[in-house]
């Protein structure tokens, strides 16, 4: 598992994870008033998120394969969902809370609410994937 050529592998199956569970997300109803209320285009979205979860799976794929024994977790699924879950923390401190109370939305708590829940979905069907395919990288 500590092989770093495998990162691109896991980076991008991650990373295509995070952008399909974005794809259905934004199929919804309650995503079409979150990108209304926000004034969010459509095709822009759909390629920040490409965007966005390539650098987050890059990322976990990176630590994970960098520094496997530096963290917690006996198994690569329990150690990516680990650095999932500081992912969305990271993204949700640096990015979610400025957005949404920093400047004049109308009702931010009721955003700040739908995008977490947004991003928990998405970031942890990357951890599953790149948990998933460590486990594999693990066992050959």
């Amino acid at each position: 598992m500590t092989r770093p050529r495998g990162i691109w592998r896991l980076a991008i199956a991650g990373a295509a994870a995070f952008w399909i569970v974005n794809l259905l997300i934004s199929l919804t109803p309650v995503a079409a008033d979150y990108r209304s209320a926000l004034s969010i285009r459509y095709v822009p979205m759909l390629v920040e998120a490409a965007l966005g979860g390539l650098l987050i799976a890059t990322c976990v794929s990176w630590v994970l394969l960098r520094f496997p024994d530096r963290i917690p977790g006996h198994t690569p699924m329990a150690k990516s969902l680990l650095l999932s879950l500081c992912a969305f923390i990271a993204v949700t401190v640096l990015i979610d809370v400025p957005g949404k109370f920093l400047g004049s939305l109308p009702d931010p708590w009721r955003l700040f609410i739908i995008s977490m829940s947004f991003n928990a979905l998405r970031i942890l069907a990357l951890g599953i994937v790149i948990g998933r395919l460590g486990d594999r990288t693990q066992r050959q």
